[in-house]
């Protein structure tokens, strides 16, 4: 069948039940596309989309794993896309059937991780900070002041092992990406200092907490911090001066879809400028679509909390995947310390 008899007949459906339309399954980060986003492409296509939402990379890879999970399409961070390749969970994807990947931005479009976006296709990016009420004073600076006694029991850490250990590295002067020993063994002995401080490790719930002003301080992704600051709270946010992580979240399609064609078109869908563009004036994400970009109002286009300077990005370090035993060493690490 040729491809675009294909896409035709998935748009001109017309009179089919809705037992019948051609379905696609998407497993996305939580608050990563807009209210219409899912049910546009499905009136556009006529298609069925089951859509559900993870928060964690982690949570992610656990359902899909085994390699039957029934999704097509998940939104990994650059780090886990070599590692799910080499376990052969991705499909290569076919660039006659993704033209829009023109409008992403310049520097996103031979990334590191995938440089000719054989598996995979930048859909957001951003970055971990730390986001505090106004009142603290002085004002937090560092990520050393996470290890701070005033602000004990009204603080949370991301339940992110990457950006968690992260920031101990930082703290310690340390690259994200090391693998010496010596190196996590003193993150590892920072972290349990750390812990008794701490309120919890937290995702996407520390937002809420800040907004009722549960929370004094929060290492907290940027996105999500902007979500936090545009609710009517005294919220301040900014990038340690130690350094910080950098994350890229992308769309592949697993190796188990048997649906390629109708999840190119998805994704083919969401690299549309205005797509991209409603997404992010939704729920105040960093796009990776350049089009996308410049078509936001000033205050989101300008952000400095979305898009940090070039001055500020010189700080920030990319999250690489660890060679195996330094991701053994990051894995005992983690499950020690939320555990113990």
């Amino acid at each position: 069948m040729k491809r675009r008899s294909f896409f035709l007949g998935l748009s001109g459906l017309a009179g089919c039940t809705r037992a019948t339309r051609p379905r696609l399954n998407v497993f996305n980060w939580s608050d990563y596309v807009a209210p219409d986003t899912i049910s546009n492409f499905e009136r556009e296509h006529n298609v069925e989309v089951r859509y559900s939402t993870y928060e964690s990379n982690e949570e992610m890879l656990a359902k899909v794993f085994g390699g039957n999970s029934g999704w097509d399409v998940v939104f990994p961070a650059n780090y886990f896309i070599q590692p799910m390749r080499e376990n052969q969970l991705l499909a290569r994807l076919r660039p006659e059937w993704l033209k829009n990947v023109e409008h992403l931005e310049s520097s996103l479009r031979a990334p590191k991780w995938d440089p000719r976006l054989e598996w995979s296709i930048p859909y957001m990016w951003g970055a971990a900070g730390i986001v505090f009420q106004k009142k603290v004073t002085p004002p937090l600076q560092a990520w050393s002041d996470l290890w701070s006694d005033r602000l004990r029991g009204r603080m949370t850490m991301l339940d992110d092992p990457a950006d968690c250990i992260g920031a101990a590295m930082k703290y310690l002067g340390y690259s994200l990406n090391t693998t010496s020993p010596e190196h996590y063994s003193r993150a590892r002995a920072e972290l349990l200092r750390q812990k008794p401080l701490l309120r919890a490790y937290l995702n996407a719930e520390a937002r809420d907490q800040l907004v009722a002003g549960d929370l004094l301080a929060s290492q907290l992704w940027a996105t999500t911090s902007q979500q936090a600051m545009d609710a009517p709270a005294e919220l301040a946010f900014v990038y340690p001066e130690e350094g910080f992580s950098l994350y890229c979240d992308s769309a592949v399609i697993l190796r188990e879809s048997r649906r390629l064609e109708l999840a190119h078109l998805f994704l083919n869908y969401l690299l549309r400028p205005e797509v991209a563009a409603n997404v992010v004036l939704s729920v105040k994400t960093a796009t990776a679509n350049g089009s996308a970009r410049e078509k936001l109002p000033p205050e989101l286009r300008e952000s400095g909390v979305l898009y940090p300077t070039q001055q500020v990005l010189a700080r920030g370090e990319w999250v690489e995947p660890l060679p195996p035993d330094a991701q053994r060493m990051r894995d005992r690490i983690w499950t020690e310390i939320k555990s113990g």
